[in-house]
C-alpha cells in the first residue's frame, strides 16, 4: 500500500489521497467538537477501509466514552487495526501499540508511546492532543504545559489546526498557575479560530482560578454562537458559566442552567455525569437545596460502579450514588476498588490505593456525617488529590468537602487554618470569605468574622 500526506505533512498509509483527504476533514470536526465527528470518520473508513489510522483513532474514540460498555468494541477495533498495521508507518505502528496499551489499561504505556511519537513528529495533533488528555488524568501538572511546549516550535499560523494547539498551550499554562500568558493564548486562538470550544474553556478557567465571574459569563456569552452547535462539550461550558453565577450567589440561574443547560439530555457520558456531581456538591455546601437532581444521577452511576477505568471517573460516580441515597452501593464500589488494587496491574491502581479508596471513604464518611472520620481520611491525602487527575477547578470540590467537614465536625481552628491557606489564593471570592466568618465566629473571633462577612459582601456588591 501507498502513502500521503496529511494535512500536516505525514505520511499515511492510504489507497489513495482522496482517503487521507477525508481523514483530514475529520480532523477539523473533532477539534470543533462537532457532533458529525463520527461520520466524516466513518466517510474516510469507507473510502478506504484499511486505513489503519482511521481503525486506530475510531479506538482511540471508543476509550475517550469512558464507558466500560464500549470495552469489547475497541478490542475489536484493536484488533482490526492490528490486521492492518503491516506494512504500515513506523508512526501508525506506534498509535496501535498506543490503542493497545490502552486496552490492556496500561494507560500510562499508551502515554509514552504518544510522546514517542511527538519526538519525531511534532505535528501529529492527534498524539498531541492524546498526551495532554493523559497527564490530564495522571495528574502531571508539569507535563500538561511541557508536553505542548515540547512541539511549539514545529508550529505557527501558517499551520493547520495552529489555534487549536494554542489553545491547548492556553489550557497548560492556566493548570499550572500562568494565568495572563494562558488568558493571552486562549484568546489569540479564538481570535484565529472562534470555533475552538477548547480555547473558550482554556480561558474559562483563567477567570475561575482568578475569581472573575462576571467576566467569566460574559466570555462565555460572548463566545457560545461559535460553539453553540458543537458536541456535549458545550455542556462543560456551560458548568463553568455556572460556576461563575454560584460565585456571584445566583443560585436560581445555576439551578436552571443545571436543569436547561448541563443535565438537558441526562446522559451518561462521563464529562456530563462529572459537572452535574461537582455543581450538585457545590450547591449542597451552599445550603442550596437541590431537590432530587441527585437520584437521576444516582441511577446513571450505580450500574457503573465497577468500571474502574480512570481514578477521576470513580470519584465521580462514589459521589452520585453516596450523595444520591445509594449508600449499598458506595459500599460496594469501594469493596470493589479494594479488590481491583488486589488482582489488577493497571496504571491506575497506585492512585486507587494510596489516594482514590481514602478518597471514596472520606466522601461517605462525609454523606454519613461522620465528619471527624471524614477530616482524618482526608488531611493525609489533601496535597495528593491531583492524582486523580482532572482539573484545578474540577477538583476543588474536595477542599471545599474538608472544610465543611471540619465546620460541621466542630473542628473550628482547622477550619480557620484552611480557609486562611484559601482566602491568600482566592482572595476575590465571597464564598471563601463568607465560610471563613464561620470558622472565625466558632473560635470566638466576632471581629474577624464581621471583617470576613463586610468583604464578602463588598465583592458581591462589586
Amino acid at each position: 500500500m501507498a502513502t500521503y500526506k496529511d494535512v500536516h505533512g505525514l505520511s499515511m498509509t492510504a489507497t489513495s489521497q482522496e482517503a487521507v483527504d477525508a481523514f483530514d476533514r475529520m480532523v477539523d470536526q473533532f477539534f470543533e467538537y462537532s457532533p458529525q465527528t463520527g461520520a466524516a470518520l466513518q466517510d474516510a473508513l469507507d473510502i478506504d477501509p484499511g486505513l489503519v489510522m482511521g481503525h486506530c483513532i475510531q479506538g482511540y474514540f471508543l476509550q475517550l466514552m469512558g464507558n466500560a460498555d464500549v470495552l469489547d468494541r475497541a478490542e475489536a477495533v484493536l484488533a482490526e487495526a492490528e490486521a492492518r498495521a503491516e506494512g504500515a508507518t513506523e508512526r501508525e505502528r506506534t498509535h496501535v501499540a498506543a490503542l493497545g496499551a490502552w486496552c490492556r489499561r496500561d494507560f500510562s504505556g499508551a502515554l509514552a508511546r504518544w510522546e514517542s511519537i511527538l519526538i519525531d513528529h511534532p505535528r501529529d495533533v492527534f498524539a498531541l492532543k492524546l498526551a495532554q488528555f493523559g497527564h490530564l488524568y495522571l495528574g502531571d501538572v508539569a507535563n500538561i504545559r511541557d508536553c505542548i511546549a515540547r512541539v511549539m516550535p514545529a508550529w505557527d499560523e501558517g499551520v493547520p489546526h495552529y489555534s487549536n494547539v494554542l489553545g491547548m498551550r492556553a489550557f497548560g499554562l492556566e493548570e499550572s498557575g500562568d494565568y495572563p500568558a494562558a488568558e493571552a493564548a486562549g484568546k489569540r486562538a479564538i481570535e484565529i479560530k472562534p470555533n475552538d470550544p477548547y480555547a473558550v474553556h482554556a480561558v474559562a478557567h483563567v477567570m475561575e482560578m482568578q475569581d472573575r465571574p462576571r467576566e467569566g459569563i460574559d466570555w462565555i456569552e460572548g463566545t457560545e454562537p461559535h460553539w453553540a452547535d458543537c458536541n456535549n462539550y458545550r455542556y462543560h461550558l456551560w458548568w463553568h458559566c455556572s460556576l461563575y453565577h454560584l460565585d456571584r450567589g445566583e443560585f436560581d440561574e445555576v439551578l436552571r442552567l443545571y436543569d436547561t443547560r448541563i443535565r438537558a439530555d441526562k446522559n451518561d457520558q462521563i464529562r456530563d455525569i462529572a459537572n452535574a456531581v461537582a455543581l450538585l456538591m457545590r450547591l449542597e455546601f451552599r445550603d442550596v437545596d437541590v431537590g432530587d437532581r441527585w437520584t437521576e444521577l444516582a441511577e446513571k452511576c450505580a450500574p457503573r460502579i465497577n468500571e474502574h477505568l480512570l481514578p477521576f471517573h470513580d470519584t465521580h460516580f462514589l459521589l452520585a450514588v453516596a450523595c444520591g441515597g445509594r449508600r449499598d452501593a458506595a459500599e460496594r464500589m469501594i469493596d470493589s476498588m479494594q479488590e481491583y488494587v488486589a488482582t489488577w496491574n493497571a496504571t491506575s491502581v497506585p492512585v486507587m490505593r494510596e489516594v482514590s479508596i481514602p478518597l471514596a471513604k472520606s466522601v461517605l464518611a462525609y454523606c454519613d456525617r461522620d465528619y471527624e472520620r471524614a477530616v482524618d481520611l482526608m488531611m493525609p491525602i489533601r496535597y495528593g488529590l491531583q492524582r486523580i487527575g482532572g482539573s484545578h477547578a474540577q477538583r476543588d470540590i474536595y477542599a471545599e468537602m474538608l472544610i465543611e467537614s471540619a465546620l460541621k465536625g466542630g473542628q473550628h481552628a482547622l477550619a480557620r487554618a484552611l480557609l486562611a491557606e484559601r482566602s491568600a489564593l482566592k482572595p476575590g471570592n465571597p464564598h471563601v470569605w463568607k465560610t471563613y466568618a464561620r470558622a472565625l465566629e466558632g473560635v470566638g473571633d466576632a471581629a474577624g468574622a464581621d471583617d470576613a462577612l463586610d468583604r464578602a459582601k463588598t465583592l458581591l456588591a462589586a
